[in-house]
C-alpha cells in the first residue's frame, strides 16, 4: 500500500485516516466511468476529490478530465505494479483510507515532442501520450514540420512525404557552424493522415489535446526540398541534415499562400486542437533581401521592407485559421514580428521577458523559456552526459521553476495559460534517447503546473527528490521507462566522442 505522501503531482490537499481499503484488482478502481460527475462537489474544471474508507471509494470530478485524473492518483495509491502492462502482483491489492481534493493550477500543461529533427514512429508517439496521462500532463506539442524533415502527408502535394520526409544524412552531435559534413546514414518517415487521426483519438481519451506545428516562414527547407517553387532561389536543395536555423524561407508569391492554405485545412481537418502553432521562429530574411522578385512583391503589399515579410506570412495565415475557428500559437519572435493578430497565443522560448511583454499586452502566453525548461538540455556538468548541450538543468532545477514571473501584477498574470517543456530531439534518434531526456524530470515539471504554489519561497527541491527516488522511480520502472538515473547515466547511455554544445550555466 502506498501512502498519500507518495503522490506526484502533489494534490492540493491530502487527508490519511486510519485503515486500508482492500481492493479486487485494480480494475475494480480504475474505471473513470465509475466517477460521479458532481460540478457542484468539485468546483474547478479538471478537479477530483477522493474519500476512500474500508467499505469504499466515493470519487467525484467536476468534469471527465477530472475523472481521468482520479483514476491516475488511484492508480499511484495502489502502488507500482498497478502501471504495469499485465497483472503480477502478489498478495492483495489496498488503498489507503483517507481524501484527496485536487485540482490543476494551469490549463495548459504541456510538452513539445519534436517529430521532424529525428522522427518518432506513431507507437512512440501513442506511448508518450501515456506518459503524459500518468503525470496529468494534458498538451501534446507535435513539432510536425522543420528544415530537416516533414511529417505529415498532404493531398495533393505527394512530396512532400516522397522527398521531404528524408535525408541524406544527419549531423552527429552538434557541430560548429558550417561543418558540411554528416553520418552518411538516410533518416526519415512521417504519419498518413490515418496514423494521426489516431493519435489525436488516442489522445482524447486521455482529455490531451494535441497541437500540430508547420513552421513557417523559415524553418521551410523540407518543404522548399519538396517543391523548389515555394523557395525564393526556386533551385533544387536537400533535405538538411545539419542542426540550426538554414537560409531558406518561403516565398511569399501567392501560389505560396494557395500551398499553405491547403497544408492548414487538411491539418484542421485532422486536429481538433482550438490551438494551430505556425512557429515563426528564427526567420533569416537574406534571401528576401536578395531577391527582386520578393522587393516587388513587398511594394505589391504595400509594406516598408523586405523584413515584414515576417509578420505578414503570420498574420494572414492566423487570418485563415480564425475563418476556420482556430487560434494561432507562435514562438515570441512573432511578438517582434509587429502587431499580433486577435486571440494570437505567444510561446516565450528566449526566456520570460517575451512573455511578460506579451501578457501585459493583453496576449495569452505559454511559458517555455529554454533557460528552464529546455528537456534536451544536459542533466549535469558530467563529461559523460550525452552529447552535452544548453545549460545544465537538473530534476531540482525543473522543480524549482515558476511559470508566473515575479513582475507580472495578477491581471496580466492570469494571461499566463501554463507552461510547456520542450523535447528538441537533434540529438534523439530513438525512444531510449527521448526517455533519457523527459525523465524524472518531466515528472518535476509536471508537478510544476498542476501543484498549487503554496508559498512564495523556494520550493523544497530536497523532499521532491527525495519522493521521486524513493516512490516515483519504481513506477517508471514498471512503466518501462528508461530514464537517467539520479546518480548519472548508465554506461549505455553516453555516448563517448560525439561532440556536444554547452551553454554557460547560468
Amino acid at each position: 500500500m502506498t501512502g498519500f505522501e507518495t503522490l506526484l503531482p502533489r494534490p492540493v490537499s491530502a487527508r490519511r485516516d486510519p485503515g486500508a481499503l482492500k481492493v479486487d484488482s485494480p480494475a475494480a478502481v480504475l474505471d473513470p466511468s465509475t466517477v460521479a460527475l458532481d460540478p457542484a462537489a468539485v468546483p474547478l474544471p479538471g478537479g477530483y476529490r477522493l474519500s476512500i474508507s474500508p467499505t469504499g471509494v466515493d470519487a467525484r470530478a467536476h468534469d471527465p478530465a477530472g475523472a481521468f485524473h482520479a483514476v491516475q492518483t488511484l492508480r499511484q495509491l495502489l502502488g507500482p505494479d498497478a502501471f504495469r502492462a499485465a497483472d503480477i502482483h502478489t498478495g492483495g491489492w489496498e488503498l489507503p483510507c483517507g481524501e484527496v481534493e485536487d485540482h490543476p493550477r494551469f490549463g495548459w500543461r504541456g510538452v513539445l515532442l519534436d517529430v521532424a529533427r529525428h522522427f518518432i514512429p506513431k507507437a512512440g508517439v501513442l506511448r508518450m501520450l501515456d506518459l503524459l496521462a500518468a503525470h496529468k500532463l494534458n498538451v501534446l506539442h507535435l513539432h510536425l514540420t522543420d528544415d530537416q524533415g516533414w511529417r505529415v502527408e498532404v493531398p495533393g502535394y505527394p512530396l512532400l512525404t516522397e522527398v521531404g520526409a528524408w535525408r541524406a544524412g544527419s549531423w552527429v552531435g552538434r557541430q560548429p557552424d558550417g561543418d558540411q559534413t554528416h553520418d552518411n546514414r538516410p533518416h526519415g518517415g512521417f504519419y498518413s493522415t490515418e496514423d494521426l487521426r489516431e493519435i489525436v483519438a488516442y489522445a482524447r481519451q486521455r482529455h490531451i489535446t494535441v497541437v500540430p506545428e508547420i513552421d513557417i516562414p523559415g524553418h521551410s527547407q523540407a518543404a522548399i526540398a519538396a517543391y523548389p517553387h515555394l523557395g525564393v532561389t526556386k533551385e533544387p536543395v536537400q533535405v538538411w541534415h545539419a542542426w540550426g536555423v538554414s537560409e531558406y524561407v518561403l516565398d511569399p508569391a501567392e501560389s505560396t499562400l494557395d500551398f499553405l492554405r491547403a497544408v492548414l485545412d487538411h491539418v484542421m481537418a485532422i486536429f481538433d486542437s482550438p490551438v494551430v502553432c505556425l512557429g515563426g521562429d528564427e526567420v533569416p530574411t537574406t534571401q528576401w533581401h536578395a531577391s527582386a522578385a520578393v522587393k516587388a512583391r513587398v511594394a505589391e503589399l504595400g509594406l516598408d521592407s523586405p523584413d515584414d515579410l515576417h509578420a505578414w506570412f503570420i498574420r494572414t495565415m492566423a487570418g485563415h485559421l480564425a475563418a476556420n475557428g482556430r487560434r494561432v500559437l507562435g514562438w515570441d519572435e512573432i511578438l517582434d514580428a509587429g502587431d499580433l493578430p486577435e486571440g494570437a497565443i505567444v510561446a516565450s522560448w528566449r526566456g520570460e521577458a517575451a512573455g511578460v511583454r506579451a501578457a501585459l499586452a493583453g496576449h495569452d502566453v505559454v511559458m517555455c523559456p529554454e533557460q528552464r525548461v529546455y528537456l534536451d538540455h544536459r542533466q549535469s556538468a558530467d563529461p559523460g552526459e550525452p552529447i552535452p548541450v544548453g545549460h545544465v538543468r537538473t530534476l531540482a532545477d525543473i522543480r524549482a521553476y515558476e511559470p508566473v514571473p515575479a513582475e507580472l501584477p495578477e491581471s496580466a498574470a492570469a494571461r499566463v495559460l501554463g507552461a510547456q517543456a520542450q523535447l528538441w530531439s537533434e540529438h534523439f534518434d530513438n525512444p531510449r534517447r527521448v526517455d533519457y531526456a523527459a525523465f524524472p524530470r518531466l515528472a518535476a515539471f509536471a508537478e510544476v503546473v498542476w501543484s498549487p504554489r503554496t508559498a512564495p519561497g523556494p520550493v523544497d527541491t530536497e523532499e521532491f527528490v527525495e519522493r521521486v527516488a524513493t516512490h516515483h522511480l519504481p513506477r517508471l520502472d514498471a512503466l518501462g521507462v528508461e530514464y537517467r538515473p539520479l546518480t548519472g547515466p548508465r554506461p549505455w547511455q553516453r555516448r563517448p566522442g560525439v561532440p556536444g554544445r554547452p551553454y554557460p550555466d547560468r
